[in-house]
């Protein structure tokens, strides 16, 4: 690759406070197949992690001929340089397939800084990505920086290492567990078929808590499953933009919370690549602080606009039960329902996935099914994840 085609590779998108990213690349060429929302800045991580290696083990929904990926610098405070990146097939663990590093590049060099509050996609790499895989993503951070920008609940253990370990095919220097995703946001393959992506937007439940470890059974993994058994050219690569404790029209005060829906809207899901269909599901963190049903419809129509103007899809679920919860009162469940209530005759979306219908207890429906909780009566468990995932039209999206 020429340095002209790589440097015209590059796209820096500041994503600054409630700011809008730069659009990335849209259309068939390139499309999403993982990404992780960047959430906070990491406690702990006032100058970055000098002289460390992280490997992040993501999880592909599509596959493709060729990969790029972001890296995300949001949060951080100052610039940050990523000395040495590379991608490869993982086994599932710190080591990865011999023979499969590939040295990413930016501009057609081999490092780069990321200024305060700002995202960066590679060059293309030559990597045959397989569908529903593993990759490590890795990346040699050498020198201090501002705070490490990070997603925290990874549902798997990713690893770091102490010196440049990036192109290290055994794992044995990675050391350090850690089960959180840092700096890398995103993964978009060339070469897929598939006619675009997905978005599941929302809070701890699209992030899938309490999901089995490592098993990919959040409910936007199992809707791939789903996706998986069409023919390429209509599957679509499933990205999660799910942050724990996220709000959808107010901020939530959680260190790790990341902005409100609204604030991020841009930057997490409409200028993802390829790009066609988001599906939100989000509010229950509102409702627990007594945001009205008011203010979370304006949220809701605020989304619809946003996403009709950048030509993409709206499909909304409605909030799941909580009955049980430690927050739960009458009166903020009354919120729920007029919320759910409007979600289902407003006829503003373009489809409406009823999570709740699919998650509740027959006897009792403001209350998960009992085979459907986690434990602590909010979150599903794997089943529960796999019941949400049924309730999508594959048709709607």
């Amino acid at each position: 690759m020429s340095a002209k085609v790589g440097l015209a590779s590059l796209v820096l998108a500041l994503v600054v406070g409630g700011s809008s990213a730069e659009p990335s690349v849209h259309g068939p060429e390139w499309i999403g197949t993982w990404q992780a929302a960047p959430a906070s800045a990491q406690a702990g991580t006032e100058t970055g992690h000098p002289n460390k290696t992280i490997r992040n083990v993501v999880h592909t929904s599509i596959g493709g001929k060729a990969a790029r990926v972001r890296l995300s610098n949001a949060f951080g405070t100052a610039p940050v340089l990523m000395g040495h990146v590379t991608v490869a097939l993982s086994t599932g663990s710190a080591a990865v397939v011999p023979g499969s590093v590939r040295e990413v590049t930016f501009g057609a060099v081999p490092s780069v800084t990321i200024p305060p509050g700002a995202e960066v996609l590679s060059d293309a790499v030559s990597l045959t990505v397989p569908p529903d895989a593993d990759l490590a993503v890795t990346v040699y951070t050498p020198a201090e920086s501002g705070p490490a920008t990070y997603h925290p609940q990874a549902y798997r253990e990713n690893y770091f290492a102490v010196g440049d370990h990036a192109a290290d095919e055994t794992g044995t220097p990675f050391s350090a567990a850690t089960t959180s995703f840092h700096y890398v946001s995103g993964v978009e393959v060339q070469g897929s078929r598939a006619r675009g992506a997905v978005v599941a937007f929302g809070d701890s439940i699209t992030d899938g808590a309490w999901s089995t470890r490592g098993a990919n059974l959040r409910w936007p993994d199992q809707l791939f499953d789903r996706l998986a058994k069409r023919p390429e050219p209509v599957r679509f690569g499933v990205l999660n933009a799910g942050i724990s404790a996220n709000r959808l029209a107010s901020q939530g005060t959680s260190a790790t919370a990341g902005p409100n829906a609204l604030a991020r809207l841009d930057r997490d899901a409409l200028t993802r690549a390829g790009v066609r269909t988001i599906v939100l599901m989000e509010g229950i963190n509102d409702i627990q602080n007594t945001v009205s049903a008011g203010q979370l419809i304006m949220g809701l129509q605020q989304v619809v606009s946003r996403g009709h103007a950048a030509g993409v899809r709206v499909v909304v679920g409605t909030i799941g039960p909580w009955k049980g919860w430690r927050t739960y009162l009458p009166e903020r469940e009354e919120i729920r329902v007029a919320v759910n209530s409007y979600i289902r005759s407003a006829g503003i979306f373009d489809a409406v996935v009823d999570f709740d219908e699919a998650l509740r207890d027959p006897g009792d429906p403001g209350q998960l099914r009992p085979a459907f909780d986690s434990g602590d009566h909010l979150h599903p468990n794997d089943a529960g994840y796999r019941a949400m995932a049924e309730a999508v039209d594959l048709k709607t999206l």
